[in-house]
């Protein structure tokens, strides 16, 4: 196929056939496994509702079968294959990733592996994105969806995920079984090396997979694979952000954005600031922060703030705590805008979720947890967010 119209015949011969489909989501990925066990799967760029050509080509060259989310091991030959059905690409190879991609793989499928790991490579096809994880190799798939923000976090299924993932010592020689990391210490001592463990967890630092554009992360320890940093964000040594969580947009990220949490645009997360996740205490809560929120120093919610909310530092707003509500003159008032009594002005945290423009802060004198109008908005220091 040396020219471009031959190569548009091939693809639109292959989704003629009789059960193909056309996949959300595939991509090429570099997997490394102990035995039975997947270490993990490295997917360098994976294409979202985007290239159905190479989707219908690597279909077609692997013999993936069917419309079920699923993967098949490629070998060199298959690599080579599908390298030769682009020839018509190849005098610009450098404005197709995908082609790019499959050259590397090419370039590096014979070069000396470490003898822990067996290293493979996989074509994953994803059709149904709401199906739970099936196996590790969907789970590395869909955690690096999120990093490459190709869906915002709650955008894809990850129930299951934990089941499926591995528990890994993640060291400077790759990732390790734990009950392995002794034997292999030994080993590398006599090489006159050092094996030196980073973290043991199911989940890598995002870090060592991707790294977005535009974002700075000033310690990669703090941002698990499968966090979605939008550009503009900024990520500092006590900030934190778990997988399936992260930004829309320009943000400051001083404190922990738990799992599930999603934060707006132009929002500042100041030191300390925790926000109640949907992992453990069996919160079912997804939590979302809006647009130009600022949470101040050691605050932190379990309920979710509209557009240009402001909590105080130190306070803690949970679903479940009592709250006074005032207007904008600190006349007490239901939740409706009514103006009430005092002690008729009383409202449980939960219905304020979601609402714009509020200000929570404590009354240091009788330690009420009060609420009136946000009487302005933040604004971030641009300086702290240019997008290079």
């Amino acid at each position: 196929m040396n020219t471009i119209e031959a190569f548009k015949n091939y693809v639109t011969n292959v989704e003629a056939k009789d059960g193909y489909t056309k996949p959300l989501a595939f991509g090429l990925g570099i997997r490394r496994s102990k035995g039975d066990k997947v270490l993990d799967v490295n997917f360098p760029s994976i294409n979202w509702n985007s290239a159905f050509g190479t989707a219908a080509l690597l279909q077609d060259v692997v013999g993936f079968k069917g419309g079920s989310n699923g993967f098949v091991t490629v070998s060199k030959s298959q690599l080579q294959k599908a390298f030769d059905n682009f020839e018509a690409f190849h005098s610009e190879i450098e404005k197709h990733p995908n082609i790019v991609l499959i050259k590397q793989l090419l370039d590096s499928f014979d070069a000396p592996k470490n003898t822990y790991q067996t290293i493979d490579v996989v074509a994953y096809f994803l059709f149904d994105k709401d199906q739970p994880v099936a196996d590790a190799v969907e789970g590395y798939f869909k955690l690096q969806c999120l990093s490459q923000l190709h869906v915002l976090p709650h955008g894809l299924a990850l129930d299951g995920v934990f089941g499926k993932l591995n528990n890994i010592a993640w060291t400077n020689h790759g990732p390790i079984l734990p009950e392995d990391i002794s034997a292999e210490r030994i080993k590398a001592t006599f090489k006159g090396e050092n094996i030196i463990v980073s973290h043991v967890d199911k989940f890598p630092y995002m870090v060592n997979y991707h790294v977005p554009n535009g974002v700075r992360i000033a310690s990669g320890s703090q941002v698990r694979l499968g966090a979605h940093c939008a550009v503009g964000t900024t990520v500092m040594p006590a900030g934190y952000i778990n997988f399936n969580a992260g930004t829309k947009g320009n943000a400051m990220i001083e404190g922990r954005v738990s799992a599930g949490v999603v934060v707006g645009h132009d929002s500042d997360l100041g030191g300390g600031v925790s926000i109640m996740g949907t992992l453990s205490g069996g919160n079912k809560n997804v939590i979302s922060i809006g647009d130009k929120c600022l949470l101040g120093a050691n605050a932190g919610t379990g309920i979710s703030l509209g557009f240009g909310c402001t909590i105080a530092a130190g306070v803690y707003v949970t679903a479940a705590a009592k709250v006074w509500l005032y207007d904008a003159n600190r006349k007490p008032i239901d939740i409706n805008g009514n103006s009430v009594e005092e002690g008729q002005n009383i409202v449980k945290g939960a219905e304020l979720n979601g609402k714009e423009k509020l200000l929570f802060i404590l009354n240091s004198t009788n330690g009420h947890l009060e609420c009136r109008p946000n009487p302005k908005t933040i604004e971030l220091n641009e300086a702290l967010h240019v997008k290079n």
